[in-house]
Order: structure tokens, then C-alpha cells, then sequence
């Protein structure tokens, strides 16, 4: 792994709790082992001071520790030795296999996230040269212009050589398997500012429309490749365990072995982890994302505490879990209406009812004050096409900055919002345009948005520059259109996976399970229940509950894969899938129960 894919980073290793947690593993198993330079690599790109070697010996470790771990709980539990032992060894080497590959993975899904902003870079590229022919101050616009991990990457790069038309091709090289479209973009490049006058302007024009049309094509054909896998997903992780349900009460009278705690293993810890594994793989494979903004836990406007959340989340589980339990007990509060309907809620419904609220408040609470700041981003965001012409018409007609300011406030909206706010900052403090939109007190000073920021990094050289920075300022207009075009097409190429996703986690998948759930009760007799019958089928009320868990599992599972999709990972994003995914689902899978008890 070279220096490129080394500075591609954005993750943090803390406190130093994971290097000590690795120590302490590692010691369980003091072996004699090498590890792969994907490994070593890997660790660098992630930041992470642990050897190599102490992360192969901590898989090992943390392997010893589940598999004993296994074997006690099956042990605990009464489970067959022949059940126990093979469930012990495969949970052992999946847990080494996962400590070994994992930081592979996290590294490459660094990787590709920031290659999400490629486009990004080509256009500040493009748009300097655009102004001045020299890749020099190109270079510094693109680099300074942006805090990601790629313009981070380049300037590594171009520290290194003198020559910086060889550092963009090498850059460019150093990524070309993930990203061709900016390999070609980077030749383009680096060749305009020795081209002829005439055909400077259509080289850079190329170049952006080259990485755009590479991310299109990458990203299709990683549409297309999706069918199978998605598919394979729903038969083996949805329908077939959701199909089984119904007839698990009966399976001890076949010979299976179908006692609750190979039901809770199956269905609570075997298929969510299963279903996690194909999200890693779908998060893997991704090529690229288009990130929205990036809101951090130091934005003045999160809070710094968590706990207010977590204690409404569970305020609010514990009411309707509570309630749903009352109404279950007493026959509907004694009220004659409500009676029929107590008589079709087991009590046992409360606690999924209660877990699924609870945490979707929880997850939406915890993510709300980011959310707010990344949706007043990305509205900025929306109007800054308009901003951008309305602006850069009027430098380039000869108008100055701080004149044409006004123009882009004309636009309306949040984007409309900003440039009347640097506006009066600049007229209160007397600064120049980034100043007024950057500085301590600028419109933009907590708003997330790199777009932005490099808008307004071509409006305060427009100032400097002038009438022939207008033009550029325009051009910046056509190739933020263009990006959001290339964005929104990926995502319509999703949206047929991505919805199904979603409605699957959120509706339908609940209601098959609340209904098989209602139909293995009524299909249950009397002796074929734990305690009266030991070893002929599962009790209605445990199996119950063991699903509950498992739908509320897969509905929050398909709603991070849903998100991971759409624009890779983003903690943001998946919380605010689960706020409204989880008490959907849990709601679903009560109508099912009830509906279908009302029918069996």
C-alpha cells in the first residue's frame, strides 16, 4: 500500500482503547505469526499503533474467547453436544477471520469514500485552470480549498516531487483501479496548461465530464451486479426464516430439534449476523459514494451529551410497552370497545413493541440536532447553481464581489439566506467575501459543506481577479449542475433496491412475521409447548418474542444497508433510518399478530 492510500484516512483510533483491547487479546494467544502487508498496511491507513503481528494473535484470542464462550452458553442452555461443538468451532473461526480482515476492509471503505469526492477535486482543478493556466496554483486552490481525505492525498503527493504535473499523474495512477474516471481526468489535467489557447478550456471540460461519466459508469454497473446478491438476501435472510415460523411449534413432534434455544441462536444470532456479513459486503464492494456533509460530534450545535436522548428513548419504550402490557392484562381497561381487541394482544407483544419505540427514539433523538445541521447544508447546497450564475454574471459583466453578493441573496431559500448573512457581516466587520462567509462570525462558519466552501473560495479569487474570474465563477454553475445530475441518476439507479430495502425492513417482512407468529400459535395444542411436553416444539409466547427481536434486527439491518447504498456510511443517515424503521416495524409486526390471531 502506498503513501496515498496511507493519508486516505478519516478514522481515529481514540482514547487508545482499541490498542489495548488488541494487547489484551493478543496475550490469550502467544503464538508465532507474520501478518500480510494488507494487514500492516490496513493499520497504517486506519491509524491504528498496533503491530501486525498483535492483530493476528488477537483474532486468534478473540476466537478461544467466543468459542468457550459458545460452549458455555449451549452447555447452560442443555444443547446437544453435536449442536454445541460445530456452532463452537464456526463461531471461532468466523470471529478470527473477521478480527484479521476487518481493518482490510475499514481501510478500503476509507478509500472509496473518499474517492466519493473526486469529482469535487477535478472540479476545483478545472475551475482554476479556468482562470490561470498553471497547475501550481490549481493544485493549491484544489488543496486548500478542501479538508477530505483525497485533497489531502494529492498534496502528500505533490510534497514529494518538484514536478507537479508528475505528482497529479501519479496520484491519479495511484487510484486508477478505483477510480479510472479520475485517472483520465488527472491526464486531462495535467496537459491543459501546455495546450494551445483554443484548446485549454474544452481539456478542462473533458476532464470534469470524464470522472463524472467514470463514477456513472462504476456505479451502474454496481447497480446491475446488486440483483444476485439482493436476491439471495431475501430468499435465505427474509422469506425462508419467515416461512419456517409457522411450523417450529410442530417441529419437536417431527424428530427436529427445535427447542427455544437453537430458535433464539437461529433466528436472534446466526441470521442477523448473516444478514450483517452481506451489509459489510455490499459496503465493501461499493466503488464510490457521493458523502453528503459531514457533521462531527464538535459541532457546536450536537450536544455533548448522550444520555438526555437514551433516557427519552426509553421513557418512551417503557410507555408503550407498559401500555400495550395494561391493555393485554386487564381486557382492555374495562372498557367494553377495547375488550375484543385486548383479548387478541399476548402480553408478550409489549416487549417488542416497547424495544422497537424505544430504541427508534433513542436512534432519532441521538442523530436529530446533526440531522437539522446536515439538512440546512445540503439546502445550501441545492441553491448554489443559481447562486453561482446570478454571481458570476455579474463579475464577469464587471461588477465587484462584494456588489454581486447581492445577487446570489436574490436566489432565496437557505442558499439565498447565507449570502444575505455575509452580506451584513462583511458591511458590520468591513471583511472581504471569505471572511464574510468563513470567518469566525461568517454565514458559513457551521454550516458542513465543502461545495460551499469552495464556491466561496472562487468568489474571494473572483475578487482579487476580477472580470476573467467571473467566467470561471459561471463554470463552476455548469459543473455543480452536471454533479448533481451524475448524483441524482446513481441514486434513481438505486432506488428500486434501496426501496425495496426499506419496505421490506420496515412493513412487509413485519407483518409475514407477526402473522406466521399468530399462525404458529394457533396451530399449537396444548402439549406441545416447553414445560409440558419437553422436546416437542417452542412455546408460542417465547417464539414470539425470539422473532420479534429477529424482524426488529432485520429492520434495522436492511435500513443501515438501505443507507449504505445510497451514500456509503453515514451515521447521520442510518440513525435517521432507524428513528423511523424500528417503530414501523415494530407497529407492523403487532398489526400482523393481532390481525391474523383475529382471523385463526
Amino acid at each position: 500500500m502506498d503513501d496515498d492510500e496511507a493519508v486516505a484516512v478519516t478514522a481515529n483510533p481514540g482514547s487508545g482503547l482499541l490498542p489495548r483491547a488488541l494487547d489484551a487479546l493478543a496475550a490469550l494467544a502467544p503464538l508465532a505469526v507474520e501478518a500480510s502487508a494488507d494487514l500492516r498496511g490496513a493499520l497504517a491507513t486506519l491509524d491504528v499503533p498496533t503491530a501486525g503481528e498483535t492483530v493476528v494473535r488477537a483474532g486468534y484470542g478473540a476466537a478461544a474467547v467466543v468459542g468457550v464462550g459458545v460452549v458455555l452458553a449451549g452447555s447452560f442452555v442443555r444443547l446437544p453436544p453435536f449442536v454445541v461443538v460445530p456452532v463452537a468451532l464456526a463461531a471461532a473461526v468466523a470471529v478470527a477471520h473477521g478480527v484479521h480482515e476487518l481493518p482490510v476492509v475499514l481501510a478500503a471503505l476509507h478509500r472509496r469514500r473518499a474517492l466519493g469526492r473526486a469529482p469535487d477535486l477535478v472540479a476545483r482543478l478545472a475551475l482554476r485552470l479556468h482562470v490561470e493556466p498553471a497547475l501550481e496554483p490549481a493544485v493549491a486552490f484544489a488543496v486548500d480549498a478542501s479538508d477530505d481525505a483525497l485533497a489531502a492525498a494529492l498534496a502528500a503527493r505533490c510534497r514529494r516531487t518538484d514536478r507537479l504535473d508528475d505528482a497529479l499523474l501519479a496520484f491519479a495512477d495511484a487510484h486508477a483501479d478505483d477510480a479510472p474516471g479520475l485517472r483520465r481526468a488527472c491526464h486531462l489535467l495535467a496537459s491543459a496548461p501546455d495546450a494551445p489557447a483554443g484548446d485549454r478550456g474544452r481539456r478542462v471540460d473533458r476532464a470534469f465530464q470524464a470522472v463524472l461519466d467514470g463514477t456513472r459508469d462504476r456505479l451502474r454497473a454496481y447497480t446491475t451486479a446488486l440483483s444476485g446478491p439482493v436476491n439471495a438476501l431475501y430468499a435465505f435472510g427474509v422469506l425462508l426464516p419467515l416461512a419456517l415460523v409457522a411450523v417450529l411449534p410442530a417441529a419437536g413432534a417431527a424428530g427436529l430439534p427445535a427447542s427455544l434455544p437453537v430458535v433464539v441462536v437461529v433466528y436472534d444470532v446466526l441470521l442477523p449476523l448473516v444478514l450483517l456479513a452481506a451489509t459489510a459486503w455490499v459496503l465493501a464492494n461499493r466503488p464510490v459514494a457521493f458523502p453528503p456533509p459531514r457533521v462531527d460530534r464538535d459541532h457546536p450545535a450536537v450536544p455533548a451529551r448522550r444520555w438526555p436522548a437514551l433516557a427519552v428513548g426509553a421513557l418512551a419504550g417503557t410507555a408503550v410497552g407498559g401500555g400495550a402490557f395494561a391493555l393485554a392484562s386487564t381486557s382492555g381497561f374495562g372498557v367494553p370497545a377495547l375488550a375484543g381487541v385486548a383479548a387478541l394482544v399476548p402480553p408478550w407483544l409489549a416487549g417488542v413493541l416497547g424495544a422497537g419505540v424505544g430504541c427508534g427514539v433513542a436512534a432519532g433523538r441521538l442523530t436529530a440536532a446533526a440531522a437539522s445541521v446536515r439538512e440546512r447544508a445540503l439546502a445550501v447546497e441545492d441553491g448554489l447553481v443559481d447562486a453561482a450564475y446570478a454571481v458570476g454574471r455579474r463579475v464577469a459583466n464587471g461588477d465587484a464581489v462584494e456588489d454581486a453578493l447581492a445577487a446570489g441573496a436574490d436566489v432565496g431559500d437557505e442558499t439565498g439566506a447565507v449570502f444575505e448573512t455575509a452580506i451584513g457581516v462583511r458591511e458590520r466587520l468591513g471583511v472581504g467575501p471569505r471572511e464574510a462567509f468563513l470567518g469566525e462570525h461568517g454565514a458559513l462558519a457551521d454550516v458542513p459543506s465543502q461545495r460551499a466552501r469552495a464556491v466561496v473560495d472562487l468568489l474571494s479569487l473572483a475578487a482579487a481577479q476580477g472580470a476573467p474570474a467571473g467566467q470561471a465563477v459561471v463554470a463552476v454553475a455548469d459543473h455543480l449542475e452536471d454533479l448533481a445530475d451524475v448524483e441524482r441518476a446513481c441514486r434513481d439507479d438505486l432506488a428500486a433496491v434501496t426501496s425495496t430495502l426499506r419496505s421490506t425492513g420496515r412493513l412487509f417482512g413485519p407483518l409475514v412475521g407477526g402473522a406466521t407468529v399468530a399462525l404458529a400459535d394457533g396451530l399449537a395444542s396444548p402439549d406441545a409447548v416447553l414445560g409440558d411436553a419437553p422436546g416437542t416444539g417452542v412455546d408460542p409466547g417465547a417464539l414470539g418474542v425470539a422473532v420479534g427481536a429477529y424482524v426488529l434486527a432485520l429492520a434495522g439491518i436492511l435500513a443501515a444497508l438501505a443507507v449504505v447504498l445510497e451514500a456509503g456510511p453515514d451515521r447521520v443517515a442510518v440513525g435517521r433510518e432507524l428513528a423511523t424503521a424500528l417503530p414501523t416495524a415494530a407497529s407492523a409486526f403487532t398489526v400482523g399478530v393481532v390481525a391474523t390471531g383475529a382471523l385463526v
